[in-house]
């Protein structure tokens, strides 16, 4: 019997060390919001090859710079405010215990910035930083403004823009020595009806913001501060807007249409509008690659950023949305 247990003992050991060789050390991470899970996706197959709870209502999702952690904001803006992020260990690929934000209510938008993961609190009129280090929220700052829904903050942690949905604003925060003791300057700036989704140009000259409840798109020189020119892109329900990296093409999605908007950044122009399905939500931008998800449809498209075409569908759980990659050397890191 002694022989006999230490060879399952054997075989369990096995099992789990071929479960970890599973992991890539380049993953695509899919946020399947009826699911409450987070699909894991192999780089290249395109084939889910893991799935972990992902928390109540999980919207946006970023990634550790080591690719160890995954963190996610449970948003429940339209049911129960949730007060959480969501912590994912990749290389085990489990569940940790949540963050608790405590009175901060309804995260959604995330970015990972110098290893803390900032937030806003739609809920709450604030935006905040989580330090994974102490565990600890260490930073909130008040932006007053209705439905701060998505966030960047610059490299060096100066700057931090939110779009204001309800506000029809877009608040850029200057962290400014001649400030008030909050150490933070704000400037509002109108732009068009309903603001979502945005994104800075990689020259970080420009501010397109898409305008949810008018179909237009709102260009901010960022040197004046002023809304340069506004584009009629005619979308119904503009959800996410993404520049390329190399700063030529902005794409938009559309959730009422199901259209993918493409366009040209130097003309302001639109060059290709692709209909993915049904319920056309987040983008998430590679050199050589655009992944779309299409939340009615349960996949997410992936569009060749040369020819502007669909080259594949990866099918996922219900209502996929907020995506990230993992990207590590030699397998997911563990800690």
């Amino acid at each position: 019997m002694p022989r006999r247990n230490g060879w399952v003992a054997s075989l369990l050991v096995l099992a789990a060390t071929i479960t970890m060789a599973q992991t890539p050390s380049r993953a695509l991470l899919v946020l399947e919001k009826n699911d409450k899970t987070m699909a894991i996706v192999e780089s290249g197959t395109w084939k889910i090859i893991g799935r972990v709870p992902a928390g109540e209502d999980p919207h946006e999702i970023v990634v550790s710079d080591d690719a160890a952690y995954a963190y996610i904001s449970n948003y429940g803006a339209f049911q129960t405010p949730q007060h959480t992020i969501s912590v994912v260990d990749l290389a085990a690929q489990k569940a940790l215990p949540a963050v608790d934000l405590g009175s901060l209510r309804a995260p959604h938008g995330l970015q990972w910035a110098n290893g803390k993961v900032y937030f806003t609190a739609e809920g709450s009129k604030v935006i905040g930083r989580y330090d994974p280090a102490t565990h600890k929220v260490d930073w909130t700052l008040g932006v007053g403004q209705n439905r701060t829904h998505m966030l960047i903050v610059s490299k060096d942690e100066n700057r931090i823009f939110t779009a204001n949905v309800n506000s029809d604003s877009i608040s850029i925060l200057d962290r400014d020595k001649n400030a008030d003791v909050s150490g933070w300057i704000e400037t509002v700036i109108p732009v068009g009806k309903g603001p979502e989704g945005f994104d800075v140009s990689p020259d970080g000259k420009e501010l397109w913001a898409a305008n949810s409840h008018d179909g237009t798109v709102s260009i901010i020189n960022l040197v004046s501060r002023k809304v340069e020119q506004t584009i009629d892109v005619h979308t119904r329900r503009a959800n996410r807007v993404k520049f390329t990296p190399d700063g030529k093409l902005v794409l938009i999605s559309d959730l009422e249409t199901g259209d993918l908007v493409i366009l040209d950044a130097v003309g302001r122009k639109e060059i290709k509008r692709l209909n993915l399905g049904h319920g056309v939500a987040g983008i998430l931008i590679t050199p050589e690659l655009a992944f779309v998800a299409v939340s009615t449809d349960n996949q997410v498209a992936i569009i060749d950023l040369k020819t502007l075409s669909v080259t594949g569908r990866i099918a996922t759980g219900k209502g996929p949305d907020g995506m990230a990659l993992a990207i590590s050397h030699g397998g997911i890191a563990s800690r």
